[in-house]
């Protein structure tokens, strides 16, 4: 049996943050993610850059997962691609809702985006599944995301059903079921880890007015 969890060191688990922060705010989001992101791309440390937490409502209770950034509009509109049938999906058909996550931790970073998601066209889908290594288009057919599974068996033995199907080199067509979401911010945060818990975070609010387009504060850590 292993041993309980120590729970008076976890929270003595302290990490004293750096003192680089956020001085100059630009008045557009993108051009702030954009630096960010591909300094996140470089850091060897981090595995994904684009790997962000997204979270959708199942009536009262929120529910998080991990999805991959597909595509970013300067419009900061912000892609991923899944199965329609899925947990998420259909939270999303029901409150389309949304928060996305970027962890990035070792540079001392996140960013939280707030929007609301919607399908892209089917057009879009394809032309992305396309471009997808023959293997994950196969995954795509063999998983019914989501749904019970009786054993690991049966998943492989879908996959190799329709690798027969769909013979690698051979064109594999888009699932009906599956496609990709737009998520049309409302809100997005950049947070900077500081000295003595002083953290920077800077908000941008989603504005009406197409001139001014966003608003941006500083808000406590």
């Amino acid at each position: 049996m292993s041993e309980n969890l120590d729970r008076q060191a976890i929270a003595a688990l302290r990490r004293s943050y750096g003192e680089v922060g956020l001085s100059e705010i630009s008045p557009n989001p993108f051009d702030l993610f954009q630096a960010w992101f591909k300094e996140a791309a470089q850091n060897p440390v981090i595995v994904e850059a684009n790997a962000m937490v997204l979270s959708t409502v199942d009536g009262n209770q929120p529910v998080s997962r991990t999805v991959l950034l597909k595509d970013i509009t300067s419009s900061f509109q912000l892609s991923f691609f899944t199965n329609y049938n899925s947990r998420k999906a259909d939270h999303i058909a029901k409150n389309n809702h949304v928060s996305l996550l970027f962890p990035w931790y070792p540079m001392e970073r996140q960013v939280i985006v707030l929007g609301t998601a919607q399908k892209i066209s089917r057009e879009a889908s394809d032309a992305y599944f396309q471009s997808r290594p023959w293997n994950s288009q196969i995954g795509a057919w063999s998983s019914e995301q989501s749904a019970d599974l009786s054993s690991r068996d049966e998943l492989e033995l879908r996959f190799a059903e329709f690798a027969k199907k769909y013979p690698e080199g051979s064109p594999v067509p888009t699932p009906p079921h599956w496609g990709g979401y737009e998520v049309i911010p409302t809100s997005i945060e950049f947070w900077q880890g500081r000295y003595s818990r002083l953290h920077d975070r800077v908000r941008y609010i989603a504005s009406d007015n197409a001139t001014t387009g966003w608003n941006v504060k500083r808000v406590n850590p």
